[in-house]
C-alpha cells in the first residue's frame, strides 16, 4: 500500500492518508463516510485510490451537475446512494442590488471570515445580481446565524431547494493539445497565447496558482484534475492526460474557463 504515494505528490500525503482511512472506516464499520467539499484534483485522487475496489464505491455531488466542488459519498458496493444522501443544500444572498455591488471574491472572503475553511462550502454561483453558494446541509443554521454582513452591506440568507439553482455564467471551454512535458510552464504557454517564456515569467512573480496555491517552480509537474490559474490571463483544469504521442508529447484535454 506505501508504494500508493509514488503516484502523487509529497505534499499530497496527508490527504492519500485520509482517504486510505475512509476507505477503511467503510470496511470496517459497513456504513458509508461523507467528505466535505474536495476541489477537483482531490477528487480525482479519490477516484484513483478506490478505483474498482471491490468492496468499496464512490458516489460524488456538489449541489448542481457541472459542479466544480463536490462531496464524495465512500459507501459498501450493496448501497445506492441518492442525492440526498451527500447533504447538501443552497443558500441565496439578499442584498439591496440596486445600490450594492457584490463580487464572488467578496463572498468568498466573507464565508472565510466566520470560520469556514474552503472546503466547508461549495461552489459560489453568480448570475446578473443574484448570488448562491452550496453549503454542507447541517451547517445552514450556523452560516444564517454568523453571516450578516459582506462588505459593508447588510445582507439576508435565503434557503432554497437545489433545483432552484441559478446557472452559472462560468464556461468552460474543451480543446485538446499536445505538450513537450508536463511542466507548468510548458502547459501555460500551450493553453494560453503566450510564449514559454512569458509563463515562466508569470510563474516566478508568483502571478501563478494550481489548485488555488500559489506555485513559484517552473518545473512543477501538472496533473489530472489540476486548476491553473494566471493573473491576467484566466482560470483552466486538466480534465484528461490521454498518454504519448510517437513523438514523446503528452496529449492533454484541457478547460479554459471562457
Amino acid at each position: 500500500m506505501s508504494n500508493i504515494y509514488q503516484h502523487f505528490r509529497p505534499d499530497e500525503k496527508e490527504f492519500i492518508d485520509q482517504v486510505l482511512n475512509w476507505q477503511q472506516f467503510v470496511e470496517d464499520s459497513y456504513s458509508s463516510k461523507l467528505s466535505d467539499f474536495l476541489d477537483p484534483r482531490q477528487i480525482h485522487i479519490v477516484k484513483t485510490i478506490i478505483g474498482t475496489h471491490s468492496q468499496v464505491k464512490y458516489g460524488e455531488f456538489g449541489g448542481y451537475d457541472g459542479a466544480e466542488r463536490k462531496r464524495m459519498l465512500l459507501y459498501p458496493d450493496y448501497l445506492i446512494p441518492e442525492n440526498n444522501d451527500f447533504q447538501t443544500s443552497l443558500l441565496e444572498i439578499v442584498y439591496p442590488s440596486k445600490f450594492v455591488t457584490l463580487s464572488h471574491r467578496q463572498v468568498l472572503g466573507s464565508l472565510m471570515s466566520i470560520g469556514l475553511k474552503r472546503e466547508k462550502f461549495g461552489d459560489i454561483l453568480v448570475q446578473n445580481n443574484r448570488i448562491q453558494f452550496i453549503v454542507p446541509s447541517e451547517m445552514i443554521d450556523y452560516v444564517k446565524m454568523e453571516l450578516k454582513q459582506i462588505g459593508k452591506s447588510k445582507i439576508q440568507l435565503v434557503e432554497l431547494p437545489l433545483n432552484q439553482i441559478i446557472t452559472s455564467s462560468e464556461e468552460w471551454k474543451e480543446q485538446s493539445t499536445t505538450v513537450s512535458a508536463l511542466r507548468l510552464d510548458a502547459i501555460l504557454s500551450s493553453v494560453y497565447p503566450i510564449s514559454r517564456q512569458k509563463a515562466q515569467t508569470l510563474i516566478q512573480h508568483g502571478l501563478v496558482k494550481v489548485n488555488w496555491k500559489e506555485v513559484e517552480q517552473v518545473s512543477f509537474v501538472c496533473d489530472e484534475g489540476d486548476v491553473i490559474s494566471a493573473r491576467g490571463y484566466g482560470r483552466s483544469k486538466i480534465i484528461t492526460i490521454e498518454g504519448q504521442t510517437k513523438k514523446d508529447k503528452w496529449r492533454l484535454k484541457v478547460g479554459i474557463l471562457k
